[in-house]
């Protein structure tokens, strides 16, 4: 049987302090119950009376049903010259509902002589105090040993002595907290290794880290080698600075590569979408580079990869996506081969034989020469291909098209746009403002188009995005543009590449709305 780590989550407190998250209560509920979604042990959800929205939050955890975690509280020992009873910040950790309080205390000396200016002696009557309080109160306690490896390099035996009073106090558990995360793998390890020959056999190790030295997930994952057998960390990192240790990376690190159990295998499945439902939730954009839940994760670009990939998946991945929650993504550029269109074409279901595939690379690979971008435009390759097979019928045939932005005294700007076109036998002029010359565009196609297609009415553009090709050419620069439309349902990309940008714009908007209607309608028949 599978040796067991237990994941502890401190998202709700420490992942809060990353800039630019801000939740309210509601959002910081919908995030324990993914927590608790994926398996994690302990949900520390920060200081109870340290602000309103903290109190109001465990307020609510109490009565939220909760399958696989449990709540923890986080403080700190004691104030100097003060009984950990009379203590009212520790009074309310012992007062309050979590079955779990972690304290945080000191334990470098670099601390203890210039931060909070207490003798060796009275900090580890603080640590043992507050322990001995908390158990007393009924409280699993887990001690944080903060700094704990600036402590261990300056006086090793001082850094132990403060674990052992913990221990002797009546702690569950001792984390040792690499707090400015600066240790590296290697010393984490031998640290680590020390305090598990000293008190493994008494009290439960365990790590915390941060990424300063972009060593997070790696100081995690030697001392658990080294013998610690709790791990805490944030989902996708999220942390002061630099941030914490990943446990969306820290997870499946030790559960498929060093065999440890950590959630059940059904719970890992749910990896990538905990980790992008959190991402949305926090409104920042998912990293589509990730380990394991990115959506590039186990993307394949070079024609030699997607080869070896076709003759054996691992020769180039280190997991079954699948078993993480995500996918293969092999994607399309220059630097593809015959395999890698053949495989998106027969994926598609589109017919190309061995020349049409011939002529969609080569198509490819001029369009990639000259700007565009494939690899983030799935619906502007999936025309490519349809097009080279003749299934693809265009949606009208341009006349001519015209913007013209105003700007006047007062500040004011409009903008208007007439499209000229024939479709279906008829010839339509129209014209239409908007706030853009995009959004111009786009009122007016849809006016035009939207008898002969009224399915028009169910699609959105979701993103916009402009790149300069070539910034030392200054104004005369070629653009590349990226839509992201979507019909509520799902989302594809499209691109436009010229000098000028209203053209760049036009030519991804119509494949857009191309795909929405040519393609989509036939997905939604289907299914």
């Amino acid at each position: 049987m599978a040796e067991r780590v237990r994941i502890y989550d401190t998202t709700l407190r420490d992942g809060m302090q990353r800039e630019g998250i801000s939740l309210s209560v509601s959002e910081k509920l919908q995030i324990a119950h993914l927590l608790d979604r994926l398996g994690c042990d302990y949900i520390e959800a920060g200081f109870p009376a340290s602000n309103p929205k903290d109190w109001e939050l465990f307020e609510r955890l109490e009565h939220e049903p909760l399958q696989t975690a449990r709540v923890a509280a986080f403080g700190m020992t004691r104030r100097r010259d003060v009984r950990a009873s009379d203590d009212e910040a520790l009074r309310v950790l012992a007062d309050c509902f979590a079955p779990v309080i972690t304290i945080v205390g000191k334990t470098w000396d670099l601390h203890l002589d210039k931060v909070v200016r207490v003798t060796r002696d009275e900090n580890i009557a603080m640590i043992a105090d507050s322990v001995q309080f908390l158990v007393a109160a009924g409280k699993e306690v887990i001690y944080d040993a903060e700094h704990f490896f600036d402590a261990y390099e300056a006086d090793r035996d001082y850094a132990i002595r403060c674990l052992t009073a913990a221990a002797d106090s009546g702690a569950a558990n001792l984390t040792l907290c690499d707090t400015n995360g600066a240790t590296l793998p290697a010393r984490v390890s031998v640290a680590a290794a020390a305090v598990v020959a000293v008190l493994g056999g008494r009290v439960e190790i365990g790590i915390h880290s941060h990424n300063d030295a972009e060593c997070a997930v790696a100081n995690a994952l030697a001392a658990v080698d080294a013998g610690a057998r709790l791990v805490q960390g944030t989902l996708n990192g999220y942390g002061e600075r630099c941030g914490n240790a990943n446990l969306i990376a820290i997870i499946p690190s030790l559960q498929l590569k060093l065999g440890f159990d950590c959630i059940a295998a059904e719970r890992l499945a749910a990896l990538t979408a905990v980790s992008h439902e959190v991402a949305e939730i926090c409104n920042l954009q998912p990293d589509e580079h990730a380990a394991y839940v990115g959506r590039n994760a186990f993307a394949h670009k070079g024609g030699m990869h997607v080869a070896g990939m076709q003759a054996d998946v691992r020769a180039f991945e280190h997991v079954d996506p699948g078993v993480v929650g995500n996918r293969r993504n092999i994607l399309v550029s220059e630097l593809s081969g015959r395999g890698t269109v053949r495989e998106k074409a027969e994926a598609l279901g589109v017919p190309l034989d061995a020349a049409g595939v011939d002529r969609a690379l080569e198509r490819l690979k001029d369009l990639e020469h000259r700007g565009y971008a494939f690899e983030a435009a799935d619906a502007s390759f999936e025309l490519l291909l349809r097009a080279e097979a003749g299934e693809v019928e265009p949606l009208f045939t341009l006349e001519a098209l015209r913007v013209i932005t105003e700007k006047r005294a007062d500040g004011r700007v409009e903008t208007e746009a007439t499209i000229k076109l024939r479709v279906g036998g008829e010839r339509v002029v129209q014209t239409a403002e908007g706030n853009g010359p995009v959004n111009a565009l786009d009122t007016a196609l849809r006016l035009a188009l939207e008898r002969h297609y009224p399915q028009l009415a169910a699609l959105e553009l979701a993103n916009y995005k402009v790149r300069i090709l070539n910034p030392h050419s200054g104004t005369g620069a070629v653009t590349r543009v990226l839509l992201d439309t979507t019909d509520g349902h799902d989302e594809w990309a499209t691109v436009g590449v010229s000098a000028n940008i209203i053209e760049a714009s036009w030519e991804a908007l119509v494949e857009s709305l191309t795909y929405g209607v040519r393609l989509r309608r036939t997905a939604s028949v289907e299914s």
